[in-house]
């Protein structure tokens, strides 16, 4: 294996993919070290911190921001809103697709049809970014962290303006990534980002064993031998689990039909058709954790009128506020998330998987699934058969999205120490890595080198 990544290094284009995309990310992990100059930083922070200690529902918002959209709005940097509303106007365009005709006729158009959707794609990313940046500068101007020469709507426009070409240029390094870079560049602005929280992890995990100058990993510690060993275990049968569930697929049997030309017999092979388990990818947990975000704002605001009031109705609701919204999130939250999730399971397959056109493909093509008639049996008979699985990875996704929770709660460790072992950011890192491993490897078998997936020769 090593021999093998040595070799990804001295084939020159390889090289230089990798290396421009090194720098790439490493350019995106600058930018979250240039402060937004409107805001009062020294002040600012002080209020993340103790939005932090509460756990209120902004800090929620910002969290959920920050993993999703390869951001960090606790910065206050010029990358703070990240690739948010690039993914947002992505998803905006893939659902209008379904249900706009000009856009579903675009994208059967091939190169030229995606090429003038991302360009739409692009003019709606600015747009979401200028309305974004400008509710995230009311927010700041309203908690009185931006500067007085600010304030004014000339002010405004300009802290306005410089976040979104913040948005702008990481878009770009998107690109410039996806053009003359290998992998795909948001997914690995995303993954940087994730991965980039692992530091503050490690301290948080491992600080408590740093105590009076020693190093103190005693069984029963907060940083005991045992818990290090038992998460460790964790994290690599989560990892391996992840994997397994994410190239899992169900191979419809395929049977080609039989041309006669001349005197030989063309087709009749047996083929399969792969459907993956975990079709809708990690968008059902996006979606699920967004809506959250909705009831834990409003209980929010309701567990702050209980505690200044004696209102019979406010004191009932109270607990349910803090069950939602304290660490371990409680029964009543993960049984919702789950919901949730297995709803927009069901949804984004339904929108991203046509088994009418693959019916119609495969009978275009002289192939058919035996046993059923080319057509609407096939159609009925693939419907059926993803409706069977998406049960199955929306399960998969469920317990991947609840076991941060479960590890916090049980072993009392930190959310930013849990958030690795399951979740969107452990989905979004296993993916993206396989992507750009296979991207790789697909480089090395077309210059006849030998793949890094490939088996070694027992010879």
């Amino acid at each position: 294996m090593l021999a093998r990544i040595l070799t990804v290094f001295r084939i020159p284009e390889l090289r230089q993919k990798i290396i421009l995309t090194l720098i790439l990310l490493a350019v995106y992990r600058l930018g979250f070290f240039i402060p937004l100059s409107f805001i009062d930083q020294e002040k600012f922070f002080e209020g993340l911190r103790r939005l932090a200690e509460s756990q209120g529902a902004m800090g929620q918002v910002m969290q959920a921001m920050s993993m999703f959209s390869a951001s960090n709005l606790g910065n206050g940097t010029i990358f703070g809103l990240g690739i948010m509303p690039y993914i947002s106007a992505s998803i905006i365009f893939q659902l209008l697709a379904t249900v706009y005709p000009p856009l579903e006729s675009l994208q059967k158009e091939g190169e030229s049809g995606r090429k003038k959707i991302n360009e739409y794609t692009r003019y709606a990313t600015v747009v979401i970014a200028l309305g974004q940046s400008f509710m995230w500068v009311m927010w700041l101007r309203g908690q009185g962290y931006i500067l007085d020469s600010y304030n004014g709507i000339f002010g405004w426009a300009v802290a306005t303006l410089t976040m979104t070409s913040g948005t702008v240029f990481l878009m770009w390094l998107g690109e410039q990534i996806d053009e003359f870079g290998i992998g795909n560049g948001i997914s690995l602005l995303i993954m940087a980002g994730i991965l980039a929280r692992i530091p503050d992890a490690m301290k948080e995990l491992l600080g408590p064993a740093f105590v009076n100058g020693g190093f103190n990993i005693q069984l029963g510690s907060k940083s005991g031998i045992d818990k290090l060993l038992l998460l460790s275990g964790l994290f690599i049968s989560v990892i391996i689990g992840v994997i397994a569930m994410t190239t899992a697929t169900r191979r419809i049997p395929i049977q080609s039909a039989k041309h006669v030309r001349g005197n030989k017999v063309m087709g009749g092979q047996r083929q399969f058709l792969p459907l993956r388990i975990n079709q809708s990818g990690v968008m059902p947990i996006i979606f699920a954790s967004s809506l959250l975000l909705i009831p834990i704002s409003l209980l929010n605001y309701v567990g702050q009128m209980a505690a200044q009031s004696e209102i019979g109705w406010l004191q009932f609701i109270s607990p349910v506020f803090s069950i939602l919204t304290s660490n371990d999130r409680g029964f009543l939250y993960n049984l919702c998330f789950i919901l949730l999730i297995y709803f927009f399971c069901y949804f984004w397959t339904g929108i991203t998987f046509n088994p009418k056109d693959i019916s119609e493909n495969l009978k275009d093509h002289g192939s058919f699934v035996p046993g059923y008639r080319p057509g609407a049996r096939t159609a009925d008979y693939l419907d059926q058969v993803m409706h069977r699985i998406t049960y199955v990875g929306a399960g998969f996704l469920a317990l991947i999205a609840i076991v941060p929770t479960i590890i916090a709660s049980s072993l009392q460790i930190s959310p930013l120490v849990a958030q690795f072992y399951g979740g969107t950011g452990i989905l979004i890192c296993v993916s993206v890595a396989m992507d750009l491993v296979q991207k790789i490897d697909s480089h090395l078998v077309m210059m006849g080198k030998g793949g890094l997936l490939e088996a070694e020769d027992p010879a």
